[in-house]
């Protein structure tokens, strides 16, 4: 879900306005990049006196989603996804990406200039290990990579006799002749009836958190801790409403706040408080200079080398461990929980309507017609904010490159005995909704249908499991994938992501994959379910549905209170493609329970032959 320009924020004074804008469909990346960029990097490279250099993909506050002005992986390769990662030589270069982008790598990145490799396996780290020889030096932007990051590709340069040598500024930068504008948009307050909790409780009960960590104060430098501890929020990130910044948070509550003064208002610092000092980002980082003697907690998975260094070399004690607001963030409170519920009802009416018109009119759409259709849907909810992604719009063999974006040159009709994915959401105040609905176009094939049921049994699976206190996401992966594993199938991705509130589409810590994760499920996290099935060339499957962790309760019987989930998503499946007989008696009840649940809550908020379809699709099977 390569993140583009969807939301325009702008207004001075205190008035913030919102354009929703339907996203671009002309993607602004491809092989012509690489050809036109790699030979300026190589120059640049040569003035440094370096023989490779590493391009990650995140920027400086090690966002997923990055805006345009710091998206230098797309500008050297031409590459638009999420995750990557390239090295360049003097003789050769990489770009690495993991099973999500196999088949977009190929599309967008020429691979005469940049060998395909896989990120998560071997990554940069093994490519350096591999490639590097001795006494090569190899440059990095030390404000681009955490201290975790960047210990695997220097203990990976040195097996291999080089050296990793920071770099400051980024050569990319000096060579860069088009780069957009740093985003500058006005920080906002997000007001209590969405968050829940006040900013000052929230500040004392970090504060509380850093002492009990044993430091005197914290150095945050992710968006979305920003966004939550101060209950703001920002346009500097398409599709996510954050505000770049960083802080710096004491024991006792009190902070600094970095941001530009472009986007700061009276109003934004009436709203902070006394407690909560404004400065310009240019004094972070002697802020972090003065800090001789101080126990500074700072997350080495998520805050860059350069605040590490910037901290040791001015005499501060680091207390190395987890950004305090990311648990908390990721719990859920009472009412952020009812807000998600209301986004995803009016989230579903609009998902439901577009349903409808698949069912009805769906051969007559081609893949941006049908994302229009859908974002038109949502706009006229009157609440929505913004995408809280590109929506992936897949027909036929597009459905099967996972996370897909359609452009003017891949535009695909919908026809007839076909599939058509369509992954999509919305940023409303109370709530971000993430949902994927497949689609029958037309009379779809036998196989089709197994495979669509396939995924659905390890989707009711997931939703329906409970587990004990501690149970972490990678314990339970297996569950929706173990029906499609006894067919010799599988997917390529995890399972699920945690969502924000008003926030990222993606947030941690926890998720649900093969790969291990220590962070626990606890209640009032929110976590997609989405088990999918891609037949390259042919077409793809996915059903995904966001659950919250629901506090421990009984069971009959039981001797222990299980953890569980609660459903927010509410639209229909498509029952054309469903298999009964593939179905236990348990897994077609859940999905009659499901739809009876889509149509009490959604159908009320439908009229005419909106809410007569819904019925009908609806029906038990």
């Amino acid at each position: 879900m390569p993140a583009r320009p969807g939301a325009r924020l702008s207004g001075g004074g205190r008035t913030l306005r919102v354009q929703i804008m339907f996203q671009t469909y002309e993607v602004q990346g491809g092989p012509a990049l690489g050809r036109a960029h790699l030979p300026l990097l190589r120059k640049a490279m040569a003035k440094l006196k370096l023989d490779g250099f590493i391009v990650p993909h995140e920027d400086e506050w090690q966002n997923e989603y990055v805006p345009p002005a710091f998206d230098r992986l797309q500008w050297l390769t031409g590459f638009t996804g999420s995750a990557g990662a390239a090295v360049v030589l003097k003789e050769e270069a990489a770009i690495f990406v993991d099973g999500r982008y196999s088949l977009q790598v190929r599309a967008q990145v020429d691979g005469r200039l940049f060998a395909y490799r896989e990120l998560v396996e071997e990554g940069a780290h093994g490519y350096l290990r591999l490639k590097a020889q001795k006494g090569w030096v190899i440059g990095y932007d030390p404000k681009l990579f955490s201290p975790d990051a960047l210990a695997r590709l220097s203990a990976a340069a040195a097996e291999a006799g080089a050296a990793l040598q920071a770099v400051s500024p980024n050569p990319i930068d000096a060579v860069w002749r088009d780069r957009p504008p740093v985003p500058a948009a006005e920080v906002v307050p997000h007001l209590d009836r969405y968050a829940g909790q006040e900013a000052a409780e929230k500040r004392a009960q970090i504060g509380e958190a850093i002492a009990k960590a044993g430091a005197e104060m914290a150095v945050l430098t992710a968006p979305a801790s920003l966004a939550w501890l101060f209950n703001i929020r920002g346009g500097d990130v398409a599709r996510t409403p954050l505000p770049l910044g960083e802080a710096i948070i004491r024991a006792d509550g009190a902070a600094d706040l970095f941001l530009a003064p472009d986007k700061v208002s009276p109003r934004l610092r009436d709203w902070l408080g006394n407690q909560v000092a404004v400065r310009p980002p240019e004094e972070f980082a002697p802020a972090l200079s003065g800090l001789k003697g101080a126990k500074v907690l700072v997350d080495p998975s998520a805050s860059s080398a350069f605040v590490f260094s910037t901290l040791e070399q001015g005499g501060a004690v680091i207390v190395r461990g987890q950004d305090p607001v990311v648990l908390p963030r990721a719990r859920k409170n009472g009412v952020e929980l009812d807000g998600a519920r209301a986004a995803h009802r009016r989230d579903g009416a609009a998902l439901s309507r577009f349903l409808r018109l698949l069912a009805e009119e769906g051969d007559t759409l081609d893949e941006i017609e049908a994302c229009k259709r859908l974002e038109a849907f949502r706009v006229e909810t009157g609440l929505l904010k913004d995408l809280s992604f590109d929506s992936i719009s897949g027909a036929g063999a597009n459905g099967a490159i996972v996370h897909y974006r359609v452009s003017d040159k891949t535009n695909k009709k919908l026809k007839k005995g076909s599939l058509f994915l369509i992954d999509s959401g919305g940023q409303y105040e109370d709530g971000t909704t993430d949902v994927t609905r497949t689609a029958a176009i037309g009379r779809p094939a036998k196989e089709m249908k197994e495979r669509y049921t396939l995924v659905l049994k390890g989707h009711v699976a997931l939703a329906r499991v409970r587990f004990p206190q501690g149970t972490t996401g990678s314990a339970l992966d297996a569950l929706a994938r173990v029906a499609l594993w006894q067919a010799g199938l599988d997917y390529d991705h995890g399972t699920g992501h945690g969502v924000g509130s008003y926030l990222g589409v993606h947030e941690g810590p926890h998720r649900i994959a093969k790969a291990p994760n220590a962070v626990a499920l606890q209640p009032g996290m929110v976590v997609s379910n989405e088990p999918g099935y891609y037949k390259t060339g042919a077409y793809g499957v996915r059903i995904e549905n966001l659950q919250v962790v629901t506090p421990p309760a009984p069971i009959p019987g039981g001797e222990r209170d299980m953890l569980g989930f609660e459903t927010l998503t509410l639209a229909p499946f498509d029952r054309a493609l469903i298999l009964p007989k593939m179905l236990s008696a348990e897994e077609r009840a859940w999905v009659n329970a499901y739809h009876a649940r889509v149509l009490a809550e959604v159908g009320p908020l439908l009229a005419g032959q909106d809410r007569l379809w819904l019925e009908a699709a609806c029906a038990p099977l």
